[in-house]
């Protein structure tokens, strides 16, 4: 019994610590006293944060390069043929999806370039660090955003 319970106390201490350096394997920023919106400092923290989940997507692309090389195979029975190329269609779909956010992670690098990011492309107000922290390639406010929604639902 004590050791369980020694080893859920031990899960909770790394829990709380992994939750104390941010999600996505990032520090939060935290912002010093008086400092501007989009300082050097936080244009340097989301380009970090950008680049290292491009670079993360990347490698995934390769990683299903490979993996659909090394699987590649030609089954006798239809049934194996057919699930494997659901799976092939699956994990090509979500590479898909990822080529997208690496065009918006590059756009979101260019508007850093620019001075242009963590501003509302509808508004020009400032969208926020912790809501770029969260979405990266936001490029619009909250109140846009949730505006937007609001009318994507009623028109579909």
């Amino acid at each position: 019994m004590k050791s369980s319970a020694a080893s859920k106390t031990a899960a909770a201490a790394e829990k709380s610590t992994s939750s104390a350096e941010g999600f996505g394997g990032f520090t939060p920023y935290k912002e010093k006293k008086g400092e501007e919106y989009m300082s050097d400092a936080m244009k340097d923290h989301f380009r970090d944060i950008l680049r290292a989940w491009k670079r993360e997507l990347m490698e995934e692309v390769d990683r299903t390069v490979h993996h659909m090389q090394d699987e590649a195979a030609n089954f006798p029975d239809p049934n194996d043929r057919a699930t494997q190329e659901s799976e092939f269609t699956m994990e090509l779909r979500t590479r898909d999806r990822e080529r997208k956010l690496i065009k918006k992670i590059d756009e979101a690098l260019d508007k850093l370039d620019k001075d242009e990011y963590g501003y509302c492309e509808s508004c020009g107000v400032e969208i926020g660090i912790r809501r770029l922290e969260a979405r990266p390639t936001a490029t619009l406010c909250i109140d846009c955003k949730t505006l937007d929604e609001i009318r994507e639902k009623q028109m579909g």
